[in-house]
């Protein structure tokens, strides 16, 4: 087996040494919105009419939907008599990575992708392929692309006769999937895993400050809401082609770049991505915190704080912070200050306009 695969044994084991009954359910591929299984495969078959890949592409799996999934999961928890056991789960059908990268391109209507299958293609090397391509990182990347060489198949399906349901196929799976994606109820997402670091250390050493102020003639929750509006596809407001630079930059340096994204154009949650900043604070109305998670020679920080002014107008702070690591971050520091006006001056302008559409549009309702 792989790293990956074996790495889901190792936990299995550990599990089972706590003395607690532990139910085993071994899944190939989950396809479900918001996974990194699923993103690999939609960003590659959107990007690439034509696929130069490893022999992994004919390799067989039995995928299975996520609704699937939690269906067995609460299903086990009223069968008693499953305590202990292991089961594997999948889909109704087998097929190979190629098949199911026809199928994701239909859905998505687009044209046939050429699939071409080469033998000097490896899983290390294709892993740096999907980190160019797609919003996942090479971290991310390499261990499943290993895993891409097994076979996973079920080698049984006695716990369809413990948990019956309805089996989705790749297919609805897929549409299933696109369709939550498409209607923004996409509730987790690949991006959000992985440790959140606390706030660094600010005291002891030289911290580079923009700070910027604004009176927006509007309430302050049409401050918080624009600027809960920041990165994925509505942008950041303003000097969007200077952010793409830095993008592609960070991108060939190994990091996420812009390619992430965000879950959903309008919600932010405590630890998701927007883009490549990491949410690290978060308050209704009154704050939002993010962190840099680009390539830097330092630590960026970037904060908007908003504080009511009475009536229907507030007052917008926005603050970047830069804890630069020795000369070379002293020097990026200095490198990028010309464009600030742009980039930071640009932003809170532009929030500053979207906050007063959206108070001239009325407060929503609760629960719309």
């Amino acid at each position: 087996m792989s790293e990956h695969l074996a790495s889901r044994r190792q936990v299995e084991e550990a599990l089972g040494e706590a003395g607690v009954p532990v139910t085993v359910l071994r899944a190939a591929m989950i396809i479900g919105s918001g996974s990194a299984s699923f993103e690999i495969l939609r960003y590659l078959v959107e990007r690439l009419p034509i696929m130069v890949t490893p022999k992994w592409v004919s390799t067989p799996c039995q995928p299975i939907a996520v609704r699937n999934v939690i269906g067995y999961l609460t299903g086990v928890l009223a069968k008693p008599e499953t305590a202990g056991q292991l089961y594997d789960i999948g889909g109704p059908e087998v097929l190979c990575y190629r098949d199911i990268m026809r199928v994701m391109a239909e859905e998505l209507g687009l044209r046939k992708r050429w699939i071409l299958p080469v033998p000097v293609l490896t899983p290390h090397l294709s892993s740096y392929w999907i980190h160019l391509v797609t919003p996942l990182s090479h971290k991310i990347a390499r261990p499943l692309a290993q895993g891409l060489k097994n076979p996973v198949v079920c080698r049984e399906n006695r716990i369809h006769e413990m948990v019956p349901q309805e089996l989705l196929t790749v297919r609805e799976a897929i549409r299933a999937a696109l369709g939550r994606m498409a209607e923004h109820h996409v509730e987790t997402h690949w991006s959000m895993a992985g440790p959140i670091p606390g706030d660094p250390d600010w005291a002891g050493g030289t911290v580079f400050r923009n700070e910027r102020e604004i009176e927006i003639d509007a309430p302050a929750w049409a401050a918080y809401r624009a600027v809960c509006r920041v990165g994925g596809g509505h942008g950041w407001y303003a000097a969007d082609w200077l952010w793409r630079i830095r993008g592609w930059m960070d991108l060939l340096m190994g990091g996420p770049g812009l390619r992430r994204g965000r879950r959903d154009p309008e919600a932010v949650g405590y630890g998701e991505a927007l883009d490549f900043w990491r949410v690290t604070g978060i308050e209704k109305d009154r704050r939002l915190a993010l962190r840099a998670e680009m390539k830097l020679p330092g630590e960026a920080k970037l904060e908007f704080a908003i504080e009511e002014r009475g009536g229907e107008r507030c007052r917008l702070r926005q603050t970047a912070l830069f804890l630069p690591r020795g000369l070379a971050g002293i020097v990026y520091w200095y490198a990028v200050a010309p464009f600030h006006h742009f980039v930071f001056g640009g932003m809170i302008e532009g929030i500053r306009r979207e906050a007063a559409a959206i108070g001239r549009q009325g407060k929503p309702e609760v629960g719309a």
